[in-house]
């Protein structure tokens, strides 16, 4: 049985060619409503499963005031707005609608949000039917454990790769957003092409558009040549924007565009390219604060949001730290020539007892160093703070900010290493960052170079 929409769109040649798209897609329409008044009457005839929003409507009643009346009707609505304000975007987010659509899109952008906020309704309300393509029920080469909290990420990983839609990745430093972005293009139609990745804090804020999207000879003193972007090396493939979240505003816009237009334009050229890129994001902030504090634009908050996978701890997932503390063993003792192959049963109840601020990274790191110490084919102790501080509460029971948790992630690292940042040996080596980034989030964070 068909799933039956209802189009509130207030004109006529958009609203017309939503209803070419969606049925085409399979969906039947049971009308179009250009005001809230009329999309009452529909609502209460015919009972729709969905609503599409626009936000400006005939009438003196809004999208978002209707979005208010559906979902005390309980009834999915997604926003198709060209609207891109602001403040109206916050009131937008207030009513937690399952999508937003930001206009001009493609019909296949359209069927991809579709079935997105049809998996996240029914995964809100228990009901949950597989309505997007999921890859082969196996293993996914690299992301290692079997506690409840991976399997769902697993599970979500599965049933986004298939798909052409925007991922956006979450999870504090070390938690395997890299590995997860790869593992999204493994099992995609894009494999046999290139997936290019981009740390967006390691990008001088004046190279930004040349580095994302290249410039020609000639556009700026010192373009002695040709540059190709990394939105063009990534055609056909998949491009991973890591930490996200560190991208200024000024860029933010540009790369909203580029997300919008599906095309480039190199800085000093005249002509535009056409790109086919799946667009795979990742932070460790909360980019709903950063919104909120205007550092980073709602409606490419909304562009990248459309399927969230959220990353646990590994102190959230400890039934994996053993399988994952082997796995280590077995690469660093191969790559090292050693003969290390076993942790004894007091070293891993000390890997239990710990709190892992670094999370999986740093237990890799660990278990590299001391497979490189060790003295007998055993790791017999290892070496942890005897005193562990949650990232998240202070003493008073304060939950803490994503800022404060990195800044006391990064001066723990600082303190490890005698205050020495580059080099081996250094904080940068150990949170396993560029010495560039971690210089850039130190200044951001107001921490000192010669802290020790």
């Amino acid at each position: 049985m068909k799933e039956k929409i209802l189009i509130v769109e207030d004109e006529f040649i958009v609203a017309n060619d939503l209803k070419i798209m969606l049925i085409k897609t399979g969906y039947e329409i049971i009308g179009i409503a250009s005001s809230v008044v009329q999309a009452r009457k529909l609502i209460e005839a015919k009972r729709p499963d969905w609503v599409l929003l626009d936000i400006m409507l005939k009438g003196d009643l809004t999208g978002i005031d209707l979005a208010w009346e559906l979902r005390e009707m309980q009834l999915p609505f997604l926003y198709i707005s060209a609207n891109t304000n602001q403040s109206t975007l916050e009131a937008v987010k207030e009513t937690h609608p399952y999508g937003f659509m930001v206009k001009p899109f493609r019909e296949r952008d359209l069927a991809v949000m579709l079935d997105i906020a049809k998996y996240r309704y029914n995964e809100e309300k228990g009901t949950f039917t597989d309505t997007l393509p999921k890859v082969a029920d196996e293993e996914i080469e690299g992301i290692i454990g079997s506690s409840e909290l991976l399997k769902a990420v697993i599970e979500k990983i599965k049933i986004v790769a298939p798909a052409e839609t925007s991922v956006l990745i979450l999870g504090e430093s070390g938690t395997g957003k890299e590995r997860v972005a790869h593992s999204i293009h493994n099992l995609s139609a894009h494999k046999p092409n290139p997936i290019v990745v981009v740390n967006c804090a390691a990008l001088p804020q004046s190279l930004v558009e040349s580095e994302l999207f290249g410039h020609e000879r000639g556009a700026f003193t010192g373009a002695n040549s040709l540059r190709i972007g990394k939105f063009e090396q990534a055609h056909n493939g998949t491009i991973f924007l890591d930490e996200i979240g560190e991208l200024p505003l000024d860029s933010q816009v540009k790369l909203l565009r580029v997300l919008q237009e599906k095309e480039i334009q190199r800085l000093g050229g005249n002509s535009t390219l056409k790109i086919n890129v799946r667009v795979v994001a990742a932070t460790n902030r909360c980019l709903e604060k950063e919104v909120a504090e205007g550092r980073f634009r709602l409606d490419l908050y909304y562009r990248l949001n459309v399927f969230p996978i959220q990353l646990p701890t590994l102190k959230d997932r400890k039934e994996d730290i053993e399988v994952l503390a082997n796995h280590f063993l077995r690469k660093y003792a191969a790559s090292a020539r050693k003969n290390v192959s076993a942790i004894s049963s007091p070293a891993l109840a000390q890997l239990m007892q710990y709190d892992w601020p670094g999370n999986i990274r740093e237990l890799e790191h660990l278990i590299e160093r001391n497979v490189l110490l060790a003295k007998t084919n055993e790791i017999e102790k290892f070496d942890l703070p005897l005193h562990t501080v949650s990232p998240l509460q202070e003493n008073s029971g304060k939950l803490k900010t994503m800022e404060e948790m990195e800044k006391e992630h990064i001066m723990t690292a600082l303190q490890n290493c005698g205050g020495k940042v580059s080099g081996p040996g250094g904080a940068a080596e150990l949170l396993n960052l560029q010495p560039q980034t971690l210089y850039s989030k130190m200044k951001k964070l107001g921490i000192k170079q010669g802290y020790n």
